[in-house]
């Protein structure tokens, strides 16, 4: 390795610490690893911060600021009336039912939404032991739920950051949002499978007690916004969908659709300006824009191109699948061990693109499954929301694992499936 190859990959693990034990704000670490990068000469300013005014990053600040807008109408209130009812009737039907209500709410939430997750689990949580339906045999399965839409038409995070990758590895083509749906689909099909199949093997047990926020959340009095502003706010989430989905018809201008609908639910008032800049100033925004200029720097040096390289010399005579497989397993674990999707997927995807491309293949399906796998590891409760599935739910390890492990499997064997289906390579 070059010296500069060293110096760069010094940095990359510098960030990656920073991540992991939490000493800097979510955020923050790429912004510093940007400077450093401009600081030791292996970028200019420009390259370095050059994520700042990607496209797909654009796209993405724009359609944050949409979602949190949605999280304001009451389709989200209809999923936890739905929910209290079948658990009052109980059973298996019940349960299917609960897992796919869930699911379809996780559309319009959206994949690795905070709000949403803590919803549904504080709502769990708050739910009386019943012998019909145990909250014990729901805490697991439906807090993974809301992580896997049902229909999956909300993938403008993952769209943008694959358009992303593969842009800034060389690789020139048209991704269809349609068919990423499709490999999300996929992965949410195998969760659901075993999901229903687990009911048998989840435990029969009165849950922690409930949070004091949580208690507050399900009593408090949600203030409703008015017909037509809800209305209004579906409407610009469902053009920022179809601007996004066609992409590739209209060109640029899709990248400032889900923009112009922030703008517009700022205009009739359904978020007020801190909102918005929050929203699209939201941390997970910081670190997609931070590690661009980070994976940009390894590439400049050679770095990406040796390692794939070497993958390639290692896979040569390896199936397309196993080659997939690997990198969404190796993404996802990383990802769950750092607390980081975002910086795991910038840090796996190169690398997979690279080495596909080194072998003759279409790097597509490798780029789609890195970049989905990122947020779905969780088998092992380190933050977020595995940890409260365990805490909350009362789980001992053995039970959470009986159910986390053969999910987390079946979902990364499912996606990289779908991958090389959709997308041959």
């Amino acid at each position: 390795m070059t010296f500069e190859m060293i110096l760069a990959l010094s940095i990359l693990i510098l960030m990656i610490v920073l991540i992991m034990t939490d000493k800097m704000a979510f955020g923050a670490p790429p912004l510093l690893a940007c400077m450093l990068l401009v600081i030791t000469g292996l970028s200019t300013v420009q390259e370095a911060f050059a994520g700042f005014v990607n496209s797909s990053v654009i796209m993405v600040a724009g359609f944050m600021v949409v979602l949190a807008a949605v999280e304001k109408t009451s389709l989200l209130g209809k999923v936890k009336s739905a929910m209290e009812t079948l658990v009052d009737k109980g059973g298996y039907k019940s349960y299917v039912l609960l897992l796919v209500i869930v699911m379809i709410g996780a559309s319009l939430a959206g994949t690795g939404s905070t709000g949403y997750y803590v919803l549904i689990l504080s709502l769990v949580s708050t739910i009386p032991y019943s012998e019909k339906l145990p909250t014990s045999k729901l805490m697991m399965p439906l807090g993974f739920a809301t992580n896997h839409p049902l229909v999956p038409f909300n993938v403008a995070l993952h769209f943008g950051i694959i358009k992303s990758v593969l842009e800034a590895a060389g690789y020139k083509t048209n991704v269809s949002m349609v068919k990423v749906s499709i490999v999300s689909l996929i992965l949410s099909l195998g969760f659901l499978v075993w999901s229903l199949v687990a009911y048998k093997l989840l435990p029969d047990h009165t849950i922690a007690e409930a949070s004091i926020e949580a208690k507050e959340m399900k009593n408090a009095k949600e203030e409703q916004l008015p017909a037509w502003k809800e209305w209004c706010t579906v409407i610009a989430f469902l053009i920022s969908v179809v601007g996004m989905m066609l992409i590739n018809q209209i060109g640029d201008a899709a990248y400032v659709i889900p923009g112009l609908a922030a703008a517009f639910v700022l205009i009739i008032n359904v978020l007020n300006f801190k909102e918005v800049r929050d929203n699209m100033g939201a941390p997970v925004i910081l670190m997609m824009a931070g590690v661009i200029g980070v994976a940009d720097a390894l590439a400049n040096t050679g770095f990406t191109a040796m390692i794939g390289d070497a993958v390639a010399n290692v896979c040569n005579n390896m199936p397309a699948f196993f080659i997939v497989f690997v990198f969404a397993l190796l993404t996802s674990t990383c990802a769950t061990f750092t607390g980081s999707n975002m910086g795991s997927v910038y840090i796996f995807a190169p690398i997979a693109i690279s080495a596909c491309m080194s072998l003759g293949l279409n790097p597509v399906a490798a780029a789609v499954a890195v970049v989905i796998s990122g947020w779905n590891g969780g088998y092992m409760p380190i933050d977020g929301m595995p940890a409260m599935i365990l805490g909350m739910g009362n789980y001992k390890m053995s039970e959470f694992w009986k159910f986390s492990v053969p999910m987390y499997i079946i979902r990364i064997l499912a996606l990289s499936l779908g991958a090389i289906l959709v997308f041959p390579m």
